[in-house]
């Protein structure tokens, strides 16, 4: 069970206060994904008992802090976020066909893309009865959202434009398919916690942009990292074809005039047969020395840099420090 914060908070209050709820989160989950029918019920409960970091609703319960944390829609909030994160695994896991998640096999390895994708509806849906009962405005915000991780994950899937800048591109999803959530859930946290206007929109600037910086430090871990860290068989997206920022800045190193044999052989590697484990492990070797790597991971740095930025109207203390932390502790996954 998920009983404390996954990044160090130098007050002790705030820490204990956040770990409370925290476990609250996580037993209104269980409950949350129980079904009365057998294989619903194991096909739900799959990823939440695999466990995972809860970011989302810990940003949610970190932004409430900001107002009145201790309401019980905060952590109604907070369960809608991370139901709505849970059911896009789901999905994603079966785009990309990816064998593993948070290191136990991916649910379409144990039932079957059918039932993966269905799940991952089911969680949509109780994630959206729990957002009802939150009024119409989380109803509103819960569908642009929903929206908005719809057309990331569409664009990733066709992808860009012959005239669209690739880099561009893959930002712009990034933004929806995953900092879209992250920004809502610091904005349900501040809002449902009482906050000003002013400091919900605040929280959400900065959820935007340290969403995105959260997805451009996956993909350097995604190289760099062994399986046993992420969950996930080292370069799943680059067999899948999926882009990845230091993919992508490969090719355009490589399209340029002049550019060198090593950046194009690397390209040619890439474009190769990837099926066999062999020659995934030599991809990914080749490419996690390469500079492309630490250039995506400095643009991590600077994004968390600018979400903190987004802090600055904030009052000083504890929250805003704990915040700051949160935003360090994403990109520092990377280092």
């Amino acid at each position: 069970m998920t009983s404390s914060t996954t990044f160090p908070l130098a007050d002790p209050d705030l820490a204990d206060r956040l770990a409370v709820r925290l476990a609250l989160v996580e037993e209104r989950l269980r409950d949350a994904v129980t079904n009365v029918d057998p294989l619903a019920d194991d096909a739900s409960r799959h990823l939440v008992n695999a466990g995972g970091k809860r970011l989302r609703p810990l940003l949610t319960l970190l932004a409430a802090e900001l107002g009145d944390g201790s309401r019980r829609e905060v952590v109604d909030a907070a369960v809608v976020v991370e139901l709505t994160h849970l059911a896009t695994l789901y999905h994603d896991d079966v785009m990309d066909s990816a064998p593993l998640r948070r290191g136990a096999p991916a649910a379409h390895e144990v039932w079957g893309n059918s039932v993966a994708i269905l799940t991952g509806d089911l969680l949509f849906a109780r994630a959206s009865a729990t957002v009802a009962g939150l009024g119409p405005d989380a109803v509103r915000i819960q569908a642009a959202t929903f929206e908005r991780l719809c057309l990331g994950q569409l664009h990733e899937t066709v992808g860009p434009r012959p005239e669209d800048d690739r880099v561009a591109h893959y930002l712009q999803v990034l933004a929806d398919k995953t900092a879209s959530l992250i920004a809502t859930s610091a904005r349900f946290g501040a809002m449902f916690a009482g906050c000003r206007p002013d400091v919900v929109a605040t929280v959400t600037g900065f959820g935007e942009k340290i969403g995105v910086a959260f997805q451009l430090a996956d993909d350097v871990i995604d190289l760099t990292s062994n399986g046993d860290v992420t969950g996930k068989t080292p370069g799943t997206d680059l067999r899948e074809r999926v882009p990845t920022m230091p993919a992508l800045l490969l090719r355009a190193r490589a399209a340029q005039e002049g550019s060198s044999d090593e950046d194009r052989h690397l390209v040619g590697l890439l474009d190769g047969d990837l099926s066999g484990d062999d020659d995934l492990a030599a991809a990914v070797a080749a490419l996690r020395v390469h500079p492309v790597v630490e250039d995506t991971r400095a643009r991590a740095v600077a994004l968390a840099q600018a979400a903190v930025r987004e802090l600055d109207p904030l009052p000083a203390g504890p929250v805003k420090d704990a915040l700051i932390s949160f935003a360090d502790a994403l990109v520092d996954r990377a280092a």
